[in-house]
């Protein structure tokens, strides 16, 4: 399963791209998704840091396996989830 954010309607509310992160990542955990595709858009740059910064967070980071920045679009970025036996029986 796949989920995606799109950013681009919320770059600059801070309170709304904090709330629809944690959002993603919760929906990825409850439905075991293997992958959740975020855009933050080019731009700056900015909104992928803040991006980043959040997945970095210790208790964030401990929830998936690996992040993969999009090599073809700047814009975008892949989380990769990683569900063993024990995870799905949850």
């Amino acid at each position: 399963m796949k989920l995606k954010l799109d950013l681009h309607d919320i770059y600059n509310r801070s309170a709304d791209i904090d709330r629809a992160l944690n959002d993603i990542i919760a929906e990825a955990v409850a439905k075991r998704a293997t992958l959740v595709e975020i855009i933050p858009g080019k731009g700056s740059g900015a909104l992928k840091k803040r991006v980043l910064r959040f997945l970095a967070q210790k208790e964030i980071r401990a929830l998936y396996h690996r992040v993969e920045k999009d090599s073809d679009n700047f814009g975008r970025l892949f989380v990769h989830f990683r569900w063993t036996g024990r995870d799905r029986a949850r």
